[in-house]
């Protein structure tokens, strides 16, 4: 069984731990590095400061009692109506068990909600797990230019779901 836990300030302990590992088995996923969370970027305040950023809806996917996933929604100050998906990550244990539907259901569901129309995402060109999973819950290209990548030699892949057509997916309507 899947729960989604909402997460606050105080609870930036489970979102380190989670937002670590993610770093961790997950490099090529992240615009940021494990070695920038680290040492001196290691700090409470910092956590703290990253769930309270911005109007931000930070979701934990626990299964079967272990934390195994999180999504956060943003909202992208340049378009009132967008939010934006980040920092998605599900751990390999619990992949293919519905926890990334989950995830992104509850963003769009909160999107959805607050007015946005569109919920955007960047995804690594070559995260092909990733941009399968997207694809199934109706994200597409976009001409959006998505930030440079670490060597320099393309950009992050920018994709898009429309959220006023049809309905959300949720784990319980695949």
């Amino acid at each position: 069984m899947i729960e989604l836990r909402f997460l606050e300030s105080d609870d930036w302990p489970l979102w380190r731990e989670l937002r670590l590992a993610a770093l961790a088995e997950a490099p090529y996923a992240f615009g940021s590095t494990l070695a920038q969370w680290q040492g001196d970027g290691d700090r409470e305040e910092r956590w703290r400061g990253r769930l309270e950023a911005g109007g931000a809806h930070n979701v934990v996917a626990v299964l079967d009692g272990r934390p195994a996933g999180m999504a956060s929604g943003m909202p992208v100050e340049e378009m009132a109506d967008s939010v934006e998906l980040i920092s998605m990550w599900v751990s390999p244990e619990a992949r293919g068990r519905g926890v990334g539907d989950s995830l992104i259901g509850e963003v769009a569901r909160w999107a959805t909600e607050r007015g946005a129309r569109t919920l955007l995402l960047s995804v690594m060109p070559a995260n092909s797990r990733a941009i399968a999973l997207y694809e199934r819950h109706g994200f597409t290209d976009t001409d959006i230019p998505g930030d440079p990548l670490p060597d320099g030699t393309g950009r992050e892949r920018v994709m898009a779901k429309d959220l006023t057509q049809g309905q959300i997916n949720h784990p319980g309507n695949r």
